[in-house]
């Protein structure tokens, strides 16, 4: 029994590594997203569900960066002119003013980020969000670690050191966030859009696929003509010996076309 088992077992694993050579030394349609052309930020939940967080880069968070300046400035502004109606004491007034601009500075962005669900008004205008890295709720911690961090982002100028880090990091963090343990994300990302299989000439695969890869093969169908030439190319040469070398893309939209059950 025992070696009828262990003669079952190889056969199961030589089949799977003949498929996994056939599919470019891939078992099945599994890659590596660390070397993809994306900016998604994978996590997996304690219940085993994936989530597909995408990253916001250098630009919007800039402009969010922008606006936050922008409410900031015309706080303190207002700040200055209410303390100087009320007439206080020069000096006291100073000093409430200093101690405003401080509070102002420093925890306007971590009391949005903690109350309005990661979000700042200028994040908010550019549909942004601060969230963990594990995709759960910025917490104060975090938030208050992340902000004031910003002097190191600031070095040696104009923010450079933070603009640097953001270029090199996969999830464009910043060095604050990096210490923090957070990224920056869209707060809603679209759907993916589905459009009707173009109609081309099917192709029947080379060899039987499972059910997991003929949904792959579909999807990617689909989807493609949302997907920019460079992605599309890379998914496309994922299966090697079911797309080939030449034009993959077209071989599996002629092969999706196959599974739906279209005809020649």
């Amino acid at each position: 029994m025992k070696s009828a088992n262990a003669q079952q077992a190889t056969d199961s694993q030589g089949t799977r590594s003949s498929r996994a050579a056939r599919f470019g030394g891939m078992p099945g349609f599994t890659y590596d997203l660390g070397d993809m052309i994306d900016t998604i930020h994978a996590v997996q939940t304690p219940e085993g569900v994936d989530l597909a967080l995408r990253v916001a880069g250098p630009v919007p968070r800039s402009l969010a960066w922008a606006v936050d300046s922008g409410l900031q400035g015309g706080l303190a502004i207002g700040l200055r002119i209410v303390l100087g109606s009320l007439g206080a004491v020069e000096g006291l007034g100073v000093g409430l003013f200093l101690i405003g601009l401080f509070g102002l500075m420093w925890f306007y962005p971590v009391l949005f980020e903690v109350y309005a669900h990661g979000q700042t008004p200028g994040k908010r205008a550019l549909g942004l969000r601060v969230v963990q890295e594990n995709g759960t709720p910025v917490g104060w911690t975090a938030s208050v670690l992340r902000n004031f961090l910003l002097v190191a982002d600031f070095l040696p100028l104009l923010y450079l050191g933070g603009l640097v880090s953001m270029i090199v990091d996969p999830s464009f963090r910043r060095l604050g966030d990096l210490a923090a343990g957070t990224i920056v994300v869209y707060a809603d990302t679209p759907l993916a859009q589905v459009t009707p299989i173009p109609y081309v000439t099917p192709v029947a695969p080379p060899f039987p696929l499972t059910l997991e890869e003929q949904v792959a093969v579909i999807a990617f169908a689909e989807r493609a003509a949302s997907l920019s030439p460079a992605r599309a190319a890379e998914l496309a040469a994922i299966p090697r010996a079911l797309a080939g070398d030449d034009d993959p893309g077209a071989r599996l939209i002629a092969c999706a076309a196959h599974l739906v059950g279209r005809s020649a």
